[in-house]
């Protein structure tokens, strides 16, 4: 089979995967579930319940808007998945931001809000009889609050036998360990809305059109360099919303990144929950 028409139908299954209400990831995501499944998969041990963090914002001009949402909710069911004993919660779509006109697309919420939802959302599932819960972001904004509210909700209800972990290796760790990756091979530098997130919507969205793929080849932004590194004057540079330069972006590197938040969050998971047992 050739290597492009099996790479597009493997996309094509994904996207229907993603898209479907009726298929196994349905009873990963409590959303898709009914409160009689939910309380079965309670019983069974499925004690552990995953709040990602997405958001809504501009993402340069190749990429929707929802790119934290439909990254965020695939990582999820893929952790969960691995995890083996955890369900996912509806993803909570807006991050700490400020909407710009001259980029429309943003909807952030202030810190407070931001907080004051993820502490209750939390203490919501609490109540439904989960365990644990393990609270994540996609985006940068948010993840000092995340941390603050697992240790205060943890201190409440950890006589109970309750515990909220806060997993920041999906996202800083995984960042770190991937940015570095992408400079050790020769790939430019960036972060918003750079090859990072373009690979990953590139590789999830498939031919859903989450990217606009006849764009990428003009993807190029205002790049932070490296320190001390001077523009390159032969590129021009534009405020499009791209912080650095997307035009390598593959669907291959999408998968590379993905699996490495996964794998980090999982593991990091495991820990933090035998630690506080």
């Amino acid at each position: 089979m050739n290597e492009t028409f099996r790479h597009k139908i493997i996309q094509f299954c994904l996207a229907a995967l993603l898209l479907s209400p009726t298929v196994s990831a349905q009873l990963l995501e409590t959303e898709r579930m009914t409160w009689v499944e939910i309380k079965d998969a309670l019983q069974k041990g499925k004690t552990t319940v995953l709040v990602f963090n997405g958001g809504i914002e501009q993402r340069g001009p190749q990429n929707v808007t929802g790119g934290h949402n439909l990254i965020a909710r695939y990582t999820a069911i893929e952790i969960a998945k691995k995890l083996g004993n955890a369900l996912v919660a509806p993803t909570i779509p807006f991050s700490p931001n400020r909407a710009d006109p001259n980029l429309p697309g943003t909807i952030g919420l202030s810190t407070a809000l931001f907080a004051s939802l993820n502490e209750e959302v939390t203490e919501q599932l609490i109540k439904n009889g989960f365990k644990t819960v393990v609270l994540m972001g996609d985006h940068g904004g948010g993840q000092k609050e995340l941390k603050t509210i697992a240790e205060k909700l943890t201190a409440k209800y950890q006589e109970e036998g309750t515990r909220v972990l806060y997993c920041d290796d999906v996202y800083n760790k995984a960042n770190n360990e991937f940015f570095e990756w992408l400079d050790k091979n020769g790939y430019p530098p960036g972060t918003h809305a750079s090859i990072p997130d373009t690979s990953e919507m590139l590789y999830i969205g498939g031919d859903s059109g989450w990217v606009r793929k006849e764009l990428i080849a003009t993807a190029l932004g205002d790049a932070p360099r490296k320190p001390g590194e001077a523009p390159n004057a032969n590129e021009k540079r534009v405020r499009n919303g791209i912080s650095g330069d997307a035009r390598r972006s593959t669907p291959e590197l999408g998968k590379r990144f993905l699996d490495l938040k996964v794998d980090l969050a999982v593991k990091q998971i495991r820990s933090l929950s035998a630690a506080s047992r």
